[in-house]
């Protein structure tokens, strides 16, 4: 018995002892050395554990590579890889190893795929380092193969991640570039087309197209940033440094704060991207370029390219090349047609059934790289030029601009959005027999008698309003000229008709007030009577005439003016939903804004304030972005009123202490310290605007026990803080709502609130953020925020009428807040 417990025993000791072994052997550390071996699920950790070495597979792809990766982030993602270009199929019969003084990755029938390939005999070591870097050294004649010569390290040879400490550099001795360089796909590390690489003639850095085409540049250092790229300016995460020598120039950036986990990517959508891990997620400091659009050829030949997701699609008439591909986001292939063109069939551009070849319009697009101007006298002659040449696939005529062909693949056609004043018309070649062209022709049938019909009724109806319209001016004797420009210069007296004597008043602000009218022509009106005016004749004909040639879908247009003596009035359209104020604080309980609705209100009126901020010949700065200034159509899409009204009243932004007027509870910080304004005090109004779009009530607002609550400093305490998101929406919503989209919002317009307008973000950010095209990161409070929680009584309002005896606390107030607002981060962007 006693015998059986001592066998029983031995027997457990060593099946533990077996155990201790195998878990040893198993544990995974830092160096490769003598005759080690990595292979199967083998791997290196560095020493602080921060990155981890071994054979991985990326996504769904049955193809491995021996790679780097970071070990604290869950999500596994790669920084380096070995054989980018030659994966294994069975990780456990390959073997990562040193070999003549060389790191060498065997395949699974023992030949060498890849390797350091060094001219050197040394007793070498490997280790990876903290940093993610792989560091060969010399260990001959060393206990310590950290301590040896550096031979060869991963850090000079990236592939498509730039870590910290590390460089892009130019080699003035051999003329060679170290350049940072795209998957193909998200499941090929495979060499993609794009690329950043260092300008060798100056200090910037440039991104090509297959290594030749030139397609973004950072602009040159000077000194602090590069200068197109401004977010730079928000240097407090990354210390970049140029170095320019006699053997080499590169730049190199480190963290500020080591424990941050950042990395400076080429992704796979041609854009360069800077990015923290931050919550549980990686979140972009910013992309270049800003718009996916502006990559090279991102959508092949014969894709679309659009700055919303999905960003790619065929044209029409053509479909997906490669649908595997257009899954993992590779796009280069681009489209074919769906039938070939007849002229391709028979050379001569008419095919045996006397159809041929036909061209298809496509609208408000941005034109084709490599046009080729043609001699055509009109639009007829320049489709048939096209038509007659077997290798024209397109074409676009312009008054004024003339003739325009393209052969073979188109590339970097863009469809852009509507209500951008921009776009053309270009005209694609397909085959007569094209679908496209049989549903036209089909329902082209059934529509010929009622567009008959239509032009009948419409002539009675123009006869019936021509005659009115002559009645009516007989009658009350207007002189209202036909078109000034695209406006109608209209008369005092007959806006007085139109108006009836303005007697229906829609609103009043700033800048005069707004009655209701109707033209001869039945058309619904805004008048708005200007107050103040100082400006002559002839420059308030000029800056109408300015605000007239601007138009977006998501700003009002203005329709005409008048300008007799003192009376200066602009027409506008009117809106029949009227003022978004009207249904955020007036609304009764049964019609009230749905969350959706209002996701869609807070969007349009981002791209109509970064229209005039970005996308006009001048930037427009609104100076009043409230609830009052936002009209809604019948389908409740916002429009942005009274652009471009604060230079047309003679505002000088540089003196804006004593001549600007705002509105009281949406005032930027700035307009106390006396500096020249710029569009960020938009940006904070808008800020502002977005609280109340969320509640449902005015920022400050008596409670009924006499205390003033403040919305923003509540709802920026709940979102940085982790609060109920949807405990801050309007109550008629009952919770019904989005809660990360609620979320959204609250950070953004705790961003664009914050007292430092360098942080803000620009509204063209603000416009991709909502259209998921960019993350954003959790804001700090804004000081001023914390400010009126501890003490109500120091924050100061301004009125309409703006004095110049301001709060010195206000301005202490203000001072703290931009200063604590630089040491926290932005928003950023998925690119």
């Amino acid at each position: 018995m006693v015998l059986r417990d001592h066998r029983r025993c031995t027997t457990i000791y060593l099946i533990l002892l077996c155990f201790c072994v195998n878990a040893l052997s198993s544990l995974a550390e830092d160096t490769i050395s003598g005759n080690k071996t990595l292979s199967g699920n083998q791997t290196l950790v560095s020493a602080g554990e921060s990155f981890e070495l071994g054979f991985f597979k990326p996504g769904n792809s049955p193809r491995h590579y021996i790679g780097i990766w970071y070990k604290k982030v869950p999500k596994q993602t790669v920084v380096w890889v070995a054989n980018r270009e030659a994966p294994v199929s069975d990780p456990n019969s390959a073997k990562f190893q040193i070999s003549a003084g060389n790191l060498v990755l065997l395949n699974e029938l023992g030949a060498e795929i890849w390797s350091t390939a060094l001219n050197s005999t040394s007793n070498a070591a490997a280790v990876l380092r903290d940093n993610g870097n792989l560091v060969l050294s010399d260990a001959s004649g060393s206990s310590n193969p950290r301590s040896g010569e550096i031979l060869w390290q991963s850090i000079d040879n990236p592939v498509h991640t730039w870590l910290p400490g590390g460089k892009i550099a130019y080699d003035k001795i051999t003329g060679k570039k170290q350049l940072l360089t795209s998957w193909k796909n998200e499941e090929d590390p495979a060499m993609g087309l794009f690329s950043l690489e260092l300008d060798p003639n100056g200090s910037q850095y440039l991104i090509k197209w297959k290594r030749s085409e030139e397609y973004w540049t950072s602009g040159a250092w000077n000194g602090h940033i590069f200068s197109l790229v401004p977010e730079m300016r928000l240097n407090y995460i990354y210390n970049f440094s140029f170095v320019n020598n006699t053997n080499e120039t590169y730049f190199t950036y480190s963290l500020y704060n080591p424990a941050v986990i950042s990395r400076f990517i080429m992704d796979v959508s041609g854009q360069i991207k800077q990015q923290s891990w931050v919550n549980d997620d990686w979140n972009l400091f910013w992309t270049q370029p800003r718009e996916q659009c502006q990559v090279h050829d991102f959508c092949g030949g014969f894709g679309s390219c659009k700055n919303s997701l999905p960003f790619c699609s065929c044209l029409s008439g053509f479909r997906v090349r490669n649908e595997s591909d257009w899954e993992l986001n590779d796009y280069s292939g681009g489209c074919v047609r769906e039938l070939s063109l007849q002229c391709e069939s028979n050379g001569n551009g008419t095919g045996s059934n006397g159809r041929g070849d036909r061209f298809l319009p496509v609208s408000n697009v941005k034109l084709p790289v490599n046009a080729q101007p043609l001699m055509a006298g009109s639009g007829g002659e320049c489709e048939s030029s096209c038509l007659s040449n077997c290798s024209c696939t397109a074409y676009a005529y312009e008054e004024g601009g003339g003739c325009s062909v393209w052969g073979g693949e188109l590339v970097n056609l863009q469809q852009l959005n509507e209500g951008d004043g921009s776009g053309k018309v270009i005209h694609i070649r397909l085959s007569a027999s094209s679908q496209v062209f049989s549903a036209s022709k089909n329902s082209k049938g059934s529509m010929i008698g009622v567009v008959l019909g239509c032009v009948g009724g419409a002539l009675v109806v123009a006869a019936v309003v021509v005659g009115l319209i002559w009645r009516r001016r007989r009658r009350g004797g207007g002189t209202t000229k036909a078109v000034e420009g695209s406006l109608v210069a209209f008369a005092y007296k007959d806006l007085q008709n139109a108006t009836k004597n303005f007697s229906d008043k829609l609103g009043g602000g700033g800048f005069g007030s707004v009655f209701k009218g109707t033209l001869p022509d039945s058309t619904a009106i805004a008048a708005k009577k200007l107050d103040s005016i100082t400006q002559g004749e002839k420059q308030f004909r000029t800056e109408v005439s300015t605000i007239g040639t601007i138009q977006h879908v998501n700003l009002v247009r203005l329709r005409g003016f008048c300008s007799e003596g003192s009376k200066k009035l602009l027409v506008y359209d009117y809106m029949e939903n009227g003022s978004l104020d009207s249904h955020l604080f007036h609304a009764n309980k049964g019609k009230f804004l749905e969350w959706k609705t209002r996701y869609q209100i807070a969007l349009g009126i981002a791209r109509g304030l970064s229209y005039l901020h970005e996308k006009c010949r001048d930037c427009i700065i609104h100076c009043d972005i409230k609830p009052e200034n936002i009209l809604l159509d019948t389908e409740f899409c916002p429009k942005v009123a009274d652009f471009g009204l604060a230079k047309l009243m003679g505002r000088d932004f540089s003196r804006v202490l004593t001549t600007m007027r705002g509105t009281r509870g949406y005032l930027a910080p700035e307009w106390i310290s006396g500096v020249a304004i710029t569009a960020k005090a938009d940006v904070y109004s808008y800020g502002m605007m977005l609280f109340e779009l969320v509640s449902g009530r005015r920022n400050s607002e008596n409670s009924e026990d006499g205390t003033v609550k403040y919305f923003p400093s509540w709802a920026a305490n709940a979102t940085v803080n982790g609060g109920d998101v949807l405990g801050q929406l309007d109550p008629v919503l009952d919770r019904n709502a989005d809660a990360e989209q609620v979320l959204k919002i609250c950070k953004i317009a705790c961003w664009c609130i914050q007292d430092d307008e360098n942080i803000r973000p620009s509204m063209g950010q603000v416009v991709q953020i909502l259209e998921g095209l960019m993350d954003v990161n959790v804001p700090p409070v804004p000081r001023s925020l914390q400010v009126f929680v501890e003490s109500q009584e120091d924050i100061v309002f301004f009125t309409d009428s703006s004095s110049t005896e301001q709060s010195s606390q206000a301005r202490s107030n203000a001072s703290s807040a931009s200063s604590n607002s630089k040491n926290n981060s932005t928003v950023s962007s998925k690119g």
